[in-house]
C-alpha cells in the first residue's frame, strides 16, 4: 500500500475515530494519484466512513471538480498550502463527507510551478478543523515521496480528528 510501516494500522485508527464521532472522509488527490483513498479502503468495514475519492491530477480539474478558485491556481499553481486547503474543502462539498483530505506537491523528478521535487502540501478540512501543512521529502524517489505523503495525510487527518473538539 503506503509503503510504510504501519500504514494499514493507521488508516484503520482513523477510520475507527471518524467512526466513533459519526464522520464521513473525502479524499481529494494530486500527487498521491489515488494512494491515500486506497489505503483508507483497504480496511475492512470503510465503507462506513469513506465516501469517496477524486484524483485531480491536472490542474484544470482542481478547478472544475473540486471548485478551486481558477485565479488562486493561476497566480500560484497547484503547489500551494492555500490550493491543498480548496482541495479539501471542496472534495467534503461535493462527496457530501464531513472530512476532507487533500494531497497536492511534486513527486518529481522535475520541478512543476517553480517548486522542486519532494514539495508537498497535504491539508484536512472538517467541522472544527482546518489544518494544512508542508512536507518536504526532497532527494527521495518519486515513489518514495507519493508513499511518504499518503502516510502523512493519514496522519495529519488521525491527529485533528483525534484532537477535535
Amino acid at each position: 500500500m503506503t509503503g510504510l510501516p504501519d500504514a494499514d494500522a493507521r488508516a484503520a485508527r482513523l477510520l475507527q475515530a471518524l467512526e466513533r464521532r459519526g464522520w464521513t472522509i473525502a479524499v481529494a488527490e494530486s500527487l498521491t494519484g489515488g494512494l491515500v483513498t486506497a489505503a483508507l479502503v483497504d480496511v475492512p468495514g470503510a465503507s462506513r466512513t469513506v465516501r469517496g475519492g477524486v484524483v485531480a491530477y491536472a490542474t484544470d480539474l482542481k478547478a472544475s471538480l473540486l471548485d478551486v478558485d481558477g485565479t488562486l491556481l493561476d497566480e500560484r499553481g497547484a503547489v500551494d498550502p492555500d490550493v491543498a486547503t480548496a482541495m479539501a474543502e471542496g472534495v467534503r462539498k461535493r462527496l457530501g463527507a464531513d472530512v476532507g483530505l487533500a494531497t497536492t506537491g511534486v513527486a518529481g523528478p522535475d520541478p512543476q510551478d517553480g517548486r522542486a521535487p519532494g514539495t508537498v502540501h497535504l491539508a484536512v478540512v472538517g467541522p472544527g478543523l482546518a489544518h494544512t501543512v508542508r512536507i518536504d521529502v526532497s532527494g527521495a524517489s518519486r515513489a518514495e515521496v507519493r508513499a511518504r505523503a499518503t502516510a502523512a495525510v493519514i496522519d495529519l487527518a488521525l491527529a485533528q480528528v483525534g484532537s477535535a473538539g
